[in-house]
Parts: C-alpha cells; sequence; structure tokens
C-alpha cells in the first residue's frame, strides 16, 4: 500500500467535480426548481436505482424526509429499492425490470417528480420507471454517467457526469444529490 493509490482517486475525483460546468449547474437550478415546485404543491420525489445508486436513493430520499442541514418539517420523498417485500414481490411476480416501474405505477401521480440514478445510464429498469413517469405526466429526472447512454433520451432533465469511472460518478451523483437538497431547503424557506 502505498499514497500513489490515494492520490489517484483524490486527483480524479477533483477532476470529475471540477468538470461540471457553468451548462450543468444551471439544469442543477432548474431541477431544482422543478423538485421545490412539486414538494410546495404535495408532490413526491421518487427515486430509483440499482447498488451504489440503490444506496443513493435512500440516502436522498432520507435528506428530504429526515432533514439535510436544519430541523423543518418532513418532505415527501421515497426510494423506490427500501422495501425488499415489494421488491421481491415484483420481482418474482414481473422481472426485475419492473421493479421500480410497477411501483411508479401504483405510487406516482401526475406533478411527482422520479429521479433515476444510473452510472451508465442503461440500467432496465431504471429506462422502465422512466417510461412509466413520463405516460404519468410525472417529470423525470436523471443523474447519468458514461455519456447518458439510453436514460439521456428518457429522461425530461438529466445531469451526466463526465466520467467513465463508475465510483467517480457515483460520488458525483451524491455531491448532486446534496447540492439539491439545499436548494430544495431553501426554495422552500425551510432552513432554520
Amino acid at each position: 500500500m502505498n499514497l500513489e493509490i490515494i492520490n489517484q482517486h483524490i486527483d480524479e475525483h477533483l477532476k470529475v467535480i471540477e468538470s461540471i460546468d457553468n451548462g450543468q449547474k444551471e439544469k442543477i437550478l432548474l431541477i431544482a426548481n422543478v423538485m421545490v415546485k412539486s414538494l410546495a404543491a404535495g408532490g413526491t420525489i421518487f427515486w430509483c436505482g440499482n447498488g451504489g445508486s440503490a444506496s443513493d436513493s435512500q440516502h436522498l430520499a432520507g435528506e428530504l424526509v429526515g432533514r439535510f442541514v436544519g430541523d423543518r418539517k418532513p418532505l415527501r420523498s421515497l426510494s423506490l429499492n427500501a422495501d425488499s417485500a415489494v421488491m421481491t414481490c415484483i420481482i418474482n411476480d414481473f422481472g426485475y425490470e419492473s421493479l421500480f416501474s410497477r411501483q411508479v405505477e401504483g405510487l406516482g401521480s401526475s406533478g411527482d417528480v422520479l429521479v433515476g440514478i444510473t452510472t451508465s445510464g442503461n440500467s432496465q429498469n431504471v429506462l422502465k420507471a422512466l417510461e412509466t413517469a413520463n405516460k404519468m405526466s410525472m417529470t423525470t429526472i436523471g443523474f447519468l454517467g458514461k455519456g447518458g447512454g439510453v436514460a439521456k433520451n428518457l429522461a425530461q432533465h438529466s445531469i451526466i457526469i463526465e466520467s467513465n469511472s463508475t465510483a467517480r460518478i457515483q460520488e458525483a451523483h451524491i455531491t448532486l444529490g446534496h447540492i439539491l437538497c439545499d436548494l430544495i431547503e431553501e426554495g422552500l424557506n425551510l432552513k432554520s
């Protein structure tokens, strides 16, 4: 073991974060405004992803329901990969590709927001969820990487992290999620 490995990871992380340009920052503001409007109207922010992106989905839903910065009222947010009974039922009866779309169809409403997190942009269950949410007049957002994949054409708003490293993309996604949580609290005047 040596410091070279540590320095390599930190250098790669900083380059990816620094590559988020003003155009992407404007998209982040736009996405935050969409989320604020949905929440203010009684809507729900749904999150979905696989593997590390599933963990990010749970983390970010928790930041909204719990709190991000200060004490405030809980916000309507749900990770679609958090209920093991629902997940195993859907996977068993309908297949893994229907895991999120079935929940979107059952729980979502027009005016809600679905955030699909996929580092490749090609996770079939996330793609199907985006398609279903679009049909239901929900707003769809993609946290993507590796060029955006198919998801960049399905999500109404996307942030594509310019990296081919899954680890770096995931790090940028959680940073993006934290920024959105802060902007949402600010936009809803919930900061104490």
